[in-house]
């Protein structure tokens, strides 16, 4: 396949599987003016061929709608590619190893920047001290974040750099101090840094059929600076669509600077791992139940504010007391301006994890939208896994729900929460498809709607995230496997074009076999990324 800069006014896709529901056998595809103008199969496809600025030839390859990842924290995630990423690190040693390295390679920076680390993984389970991170850093300032960013550790370099900072404490850092510690490590990125990262963050979301990007940004995770700057170079360069959201309650704020809402991670409580999820019950392993940063009156003040502007409301809420302390809020704003209003602004719920069958019904009685990161559960589900050893065995088996969600008529929306999990769409598919609890699996085909139709019914698009006529020209071009459908009651039948099933064959997802290789992706018409020598 050739490519070109800028994207030729028509383009004829022909001779591979094109995903779609108007034409679940459709082998050829049109696209004009940025839109999908045409699907069918490859016989009339000759129709098209004389009138049509470039001609693809697939040779079999899979076309599907782009990827929507709907919660992403864009320069972080930049950071984490271009800079020191501890996500790998087996041990704690092997951190400070990775630690002396990247100092010694990094004269120049002000503050050393890392992310990633997870001591639930390590041998032992302690997080570094900071005298181990004074010697690893050479004195200087660093600032790592677990791997949630919900704490962080930090050196005393760094600490003495913090106005009214926590002071000269050791161990991890969460809720205010982490924030005070963060703000200052943040501030510490010159204006190329952070262009150089954001730019890195969405060519490799391209690269991997991401058309889409819900950035989650606020005052006690970026900057202004950051959010604008990265709106602006989305808007300027060609690369996934960037959707923002402003976490902050002032919804004037968001406005001004042009967010879809007030919206994404506003915190009602902080995250499983740092032990910072507000629960109703104490922890398996702590004697206390969390940190409860908003309580249900704020969410209902926050949920009118939002609803009279015309902004989405959303909020950050992990713990079964946090989900239902945004339940019970939307529900009271609900009753002062009116259920039907609120249920057409789709506010939303990220990560949503802790759910009972009540706050499950009450998610759909309000219109929320869940945006959900099924990579949590494959990465700390299982008997074993870290959600096991903070909340016991019972109560782990019940977090993220999706197959509960769906029953109950819950719109979701899939995300990473890069770089909390990295951007890996095919990943997400498979982790809430092969969930560790059997009984909140979803189909291949349900959990790929979720990860793109579902990312733009989170903003209110129902007209987009599908191949059909009249539909944003956001698609992918994939190298994959068989193709096989997936009946709802997730048995895998090995067909590619069945005429009875009447549905668009998926790549099959098995755990063990390789995830779909990108070849190319597209954003409004516009080629956004090629796999060399295609």
């Amino acid at each position: 396949m050739s490519d070109s800069a800028a994207q030729p006014k028509t383009v004829l896709l022909r001779r591979g599987e094109v995903h779609s529901t108007a034409d679940p056998f459709a082998t050829a595809m049109v696209v004009e003016r940025g839109q999908v103008a045409w699907v069918g199969s490859e016989g009339a496809a000759d129709a098209f061929a004389d009138g049509v600025d470039e001609v693809v030839d697939l040779d079999g390859a899979l076309v599907t709608p782009a990827f929507t990842d709907a919660h992403v924290h864009t320069t972080a995630t930049g950071l984490a590619l271009t800079g020191l990423d501890l996500s790998g690190a087996s041990s704690l040693e092997a951190a400070l190893g990775l630690v002396r390295e990247f100092a010694a390679a990094r004269p120049e920076d002000r503050v050393l920047l890392g992310h990633g680390w997870d001591a639930a993984r390590w041998p032992g389970g302690r997080p570094p001290t900071r005298a181990e991170l004074d010697e690893a850093a050479g004195g200087r300032p660093l600032y790592l974040s677990r791997i949630d960013v919900h704490s962080a550790v930090v050196t005393t370099a760094l600490l003495d750099m913090t106005p009214d900072g926590p002071g000269t404490v050791d161990g991890p850092l969460v809720a205010a101090a982490h924030h005070a510690v963060r703000a200052t490590a943040l501030a510490s990125i010159t204006p190329a840094q952070r262009v150089e990262a954001q730019r890195a963050a969405l060519a490799h979301a391209a690269s991997l059929g991401i058309g889409t990007v819900h950035e989650c940004a606020g005052p006690d995770i970026s900057s202004e600076e950051d959010f604008s700057g990265l709106l602006r170079l989305a808007g300027e360069e060609a690369g996934p669509r960037v959707v923002g959201y402003w976490a902050e309650q002032d919804v004037r704020k968001a406005r001004e600077l042009g967010a879809a809402g007030a919206a994404g991670d506003l915190f009602v409580d902080g995250a499983l791992g740092s032990h910072t999820a507000c629960l109703h019950q104490p922890y398996a392993d702590a004697d206390h139940t969390g940190t409860a940063y908003l309580d249900a009156a704020a969410v209902a003040a926050h949920v009118v504010a939002c609803t009279e502007a015309g902004l989405q409301a959303g909020f950050h809420a992990i713990g079964d007391a946090a989900v239902t302390a945004v339940v019970e809020g939307v529900r009271a704003a609900a009753e002062k301006v009116g259920l039907a209003r609120v249920r057409a602004a789709r506010h939303r719920v990220e990560h949503a994890e802790m759910l009972t069958p009540e706050t499950i019904a009450a998610f759909a009685e309000l219109g929320l939208t869940a945006s959900v990161q099924p990579v949590f559960d494959a990465l700390w589900g299982g008997e074993d896994g870290m959600y096991a050893h903070r909340l016991g065995a019972e109560r782990a088996r019940s977090l993220n729900p999706f197959a509960a969600l769906l029953r109950a008529g819950v719109p979701l929306a899939f995300g990473s929460d890069s770089p909390v999990t990295p951007l890996d769409p095919w990943g997400t598919v498979r982790a809430a498809a092969f969930h560790h609890t059997p009984e909140h699996r979803v189909s291949v085909r349900a959990a790929f709607t979720a990860h793109t139709r579902g990312g733009w019914r989170a903003i209110g698009r129902d007209d987009a995230g599908v191949l059909v006529p009249g539909a944003p020209a956001d698609y992918a071009v994939w190298r994959t496997d068989e193709l096989v459908v997936q009946a709802p009651d997730d048995r895998v039948a090995r067909w590619s074009t069945d005429p009875r099933s009447g549905t668009p064959g998926l790549p099959d997802l098995s755990p063990g076999r390789d995830l779909p290789t990108c070849l190319r992706t597209v954003v409004g018409g516009r080629t956004v990324f090629v796999r060399p020598g295609e």
